[in-house]
C-alpha cells in the first residue's frame, strides 16, 4: 500500500511539478514512511515540497498514522534536505553509520502526528 499525491501545473498541460509517496511501515501499528518526495527543480524554495508533506501527513493521520518516518543520506549534499525535514518538525530518531556506503549514513527523521492532522 503505497499512496501518491501528484501537483501538476494544469490537468491540460500534463507537466508534473511535484509528487510525495507514503505508506504504511509493515508490522508496524500507526506508523507510516514517506517514501519519496520530488519537486521539479524550477519549482523548488516556492512552497511546493512543503504543502507536498503537509498533504501526505494528513491523508496518513487520516489513515490511522501517528508517526512518520524519513529516511534520507547524511552527506554533505543532503544537507538542505536534512534542514527542510527538520523546518517542517521532524527530528533525528536515529543514525545507521555508513549504511548506503562508506562515509554515507543513514539519518532516520520522525514526527508524531495527531489523528487527523501532523502536530
Amino acid at each position: 500500500g503505497y499512496d501518491f499525491v501528484f501537483v501538476d501545473s494544469d490537468i491540460t498541460a500534463g507537466e508534473l511539478l511535484g509528487y510525495a509517496c507514503f505508506g504504511p511501515i509493515p508490522l508496524r501499528e500507526a506508523a507510516y514512511d514517506l517514501y519519496w518526495i520530488a519537486v521539479a527543480p524550477g519549482r523548488q524554495q516556492q512552497g511546493l515540497g512543503r504543502r507536498l508533506l503537509l498533504h501526505a501527513e494528513e491523508r496518513a493521520a487520516e489513515q490511522g498514522a501517528v508517526e512518520m518516518y524519513i529516511d534520507t543520506s547524511g552527506r554533505a549534499q543532503y544537507v538542505p534536505t536534512r534542514r527542510f525535514y527538520e523546518r517542517a518538525g521532524y527530528t533525528t530518531h536515529e543514525v545507521l553509520p555508513d549504511f548506503y556506503a562508506t562515509g554515507d549514513d543513514k539519518v532516520v527523521y520522525r514526527k508524531h502526528l495527531d489523528r487527523g492532522r501532523a502536530i
